[in-house]
């Protein structure tokens, strides 16, 4: 059975407030949110390895990185500077967790950022 949105839904109203956001804040909300997420799998917040998946932090920082590197021009410095030390933060503690680290140059979005070394 499919869900069906409630009535009081409105999607003109929901198109109209994502066309006043700038595409700078949506970048990097989406990149704030892809760093909270790798975070969480790599076992960086409270609950520790209850949640750590390495298998899917990859996933999130090589996406991360990706997107840093696409938006790279379209973001100023100002937006482009913590989130590439983030990402670095990351990607480093993503070598750290693995029990077999990868190669310089191989680990998650290196392939966007170069290697990583701490």
């Amino acid at each position: 059975m499919s869900e069906t949105p409630p009535e009081n839904t409105d999607f003109d109203a929901m198109t109209r407030d994502i066309a006043e956001v700038p595409a700078v804040e949506v970048i990097v909300t989406v990149a704030v949110n892809l760093m909270s997420a790798a975070a969480v799998k790599l076992g960086l917040t409270e609950e520790g390895d209850k949640y750590k998946d390495l298998d899917e932090a990859r996933k999130l920082v090589t996406a991360l990185a990706g997107l840093l590197d696409a938006s790279a021009t379209e973001i100023s410095s100002f937006h482009a500077a913590p989130l590439r030390d983030g990402l670095k933060s990351l990607q480093l503690a993503f070598r750290e967790a693995s029990i077999v680290p990868d190669e310089p140059g191989q680990g998650p979005g290196e392939k966007y950022t170069g290697p990583v070394y701490g």
